[in-house]
Parts: C-alpha cells; sequence; structure tokens
C-alpha cells in the first residue's frame, strides 16, 4: 500500500451541520504525521474525539478518487474534500475490514466502511454520495504510535 496523501483538519466543516452550511477549517496535506495508539492523529479533529472510537483514523482508496473524477468529469478537486486522512494507492481498503493490518511500521484494526453522506453532494459532485456506497473508505483504529511519510 503506497500513501499518496496525508490530510489532518483542526476542525469539523460537516459533523453536526446538518441543515447549515458547513464550516471552512482548513485541510492540511501533510508529508507526515504522528499517529497516537488509540487516540488519532496529532493535529486532526478526532484527536480523542471520544474513547474506543473506531474512526481514529480514515483511510481512502486513490483509484475510487481517480473512478469518481471521470465519472462526474471532476478536474478542480483534491482528495481531501472526501475528509479521509489517509489516501492510499494499491489496497483494497474494504478487504480490511475487521482485521489487523501495518503500514509503515503503525498497526491498525480495520473497524468499518466509512460510510459516504449526503455532503459528498456538495463537497464533490451531485450524486457522489450514492456512487460511493460501497467505496467510502474505511475506518480504523490505531494500535500503536508511529508515523506515515507520503511516498512510501
Amino acid at each position: 500500500m503506497c500513501i499518496r496523501h496525508i490530510f489532518i483538519s483542526p476542525g469539523h466543516n460537516f459533523v453536526g451541520h446538518h441543515g447549515k452550511p458547513p464550516s471552512e477549517h482548513p485541510t492540511l496535506d501533510v508529508r507526515e504525521a504522528r499517529l497516537l495508539a488509540g487516540r488519532g492523529i496529532e493535529g486532526d479533529r478526532y484527536l480523542d474525539f471520544k474513547d474506543d472510537y473506531k474512526g481514529q483514523v480514515t483511510f481512502f482508496e486513490w483509484e475510487v478518487y481517480e473512478r469518481l473524477c471521470a465519472q462526474f468529469g471532476v478536474r478542480d478537486k483534491s482528495p481531501d474534500v472526501f475528509r479521509r486522512n489517509i489516501i492510499t494507492e494499491g489496497a483494497d481498503l474494504n478487504a480490511l475490514i475487521g482485521t489487523e493490518f501495518e503500514v509503515q511500521g503503525v498497526r491498525f484494526l480495520g473497524t468499518q466502511e466509512s460510510a459516504p453522506c449526503h455532503w459528498m453532494n456538495h463537497a464533490f459532485a451531485e450524486g457522489a454520495e450514492a456512487a460511493l456506497q460501497g467505496h467510502g473508505g474505511l475506518r480504523a483504529k490505531i494500535l500503536n504510535d508511529g508515523v506515515l511519510r507520503t511516498g512510501a
């Protein structure tokens, strides 16, 4: 599995905003990030979100992003619009649900699909939520401290 991007954001743009416009917290595309076991990613909105949280980190497939860009004719949006932390290439993330896996020495437990929501239509393109069903990414728990880097 190759890591193409690591995204962190200090605040929630969509969670808790149903019926209201999204917030405008920046999404930072970082070259490396420190992951903390059972807690989340340093600097990210989900760090210490709640005990035993299933989405301490989220993964998203680059291949799904490319497919959606082609399907909807989108050329002006980065994969950060999906609000997932780690953009991977070369891995079937759905196959990791319910399993432990390792990336660059950091161990994870894949907990469930990171299901798409109605905000995907706003953030990416109308119809994106439906197109992402079954391919919304992976939520995972972090099992040991470590650092992830892009390009590796």
